[in-house]
């Protein structure tokens, strides 16, 4: 059983680590960074990216990058924006870190994507594309069994 304190601490905790995924969803185009994330909620880095890891599976950071990277597939599936134009709107500072990780996260470029996508979802309403063309972390994938003749 545990003590009242130590649980009284745990919810405080989960509540701290809803209000920093809160902000990575609503700020995710600001320059943000764990230390910051931190300070707003009064925990050290550590102790948040911690926390946050052990609630939701992965990293502040990388949550962040995935917020940005669902965003980017939206601005690249109407076409009407560069590559370009889009990792720095979506709060990327690096084009080459954007790109590296939307191909671990989608499985394709930015640019191979935009091509393919705006096909893909065309006539599909925007809230079922989002679902549909959701980004699926490389853990998440499943493993293509080799076909052996």
């Amino acid at each position: 059983m545990t003590s009242k304190p130590v649980e009284s601490e745990r919810l405080g905790d989960l509540a701290r680590l809803r209000r920093v995924r809160d902000r990575i969803d609503r700020d995710y185009a600001q320059p943000l960074d764990v230390e910051a994330l931190a300070r707003g909620v009064n925990m050290s880095a550590g102790h948040l990216s911690r926390q946050f890891r052990r609630a939701y599976g992965e990293s502040p950071y990388g949550y962040l990058m995935t917020r940005r990277i669902e965003r980017a597939m939206a601005l690249l599936r109407r076409g009407d924006r560069s590559v370009t134009e889009v990792c720095f709107e979506v709060g990327c500072s690096s084009l080459g870190t954007f790109s590296t990780r939307f191909t671990e996260l989608v499985g394709m470029p930015p640019s191979t994507y935009r091509r393919e996508a705006a096909d893909a979802a065309a006539g599909m309403p925007p809230c079922v594309a989002k679902q549909v063309t959701r980004p699926i972390r490389n853990r998440e994938a499943r493993v293509p069994r080799p076909h052996l003749v």
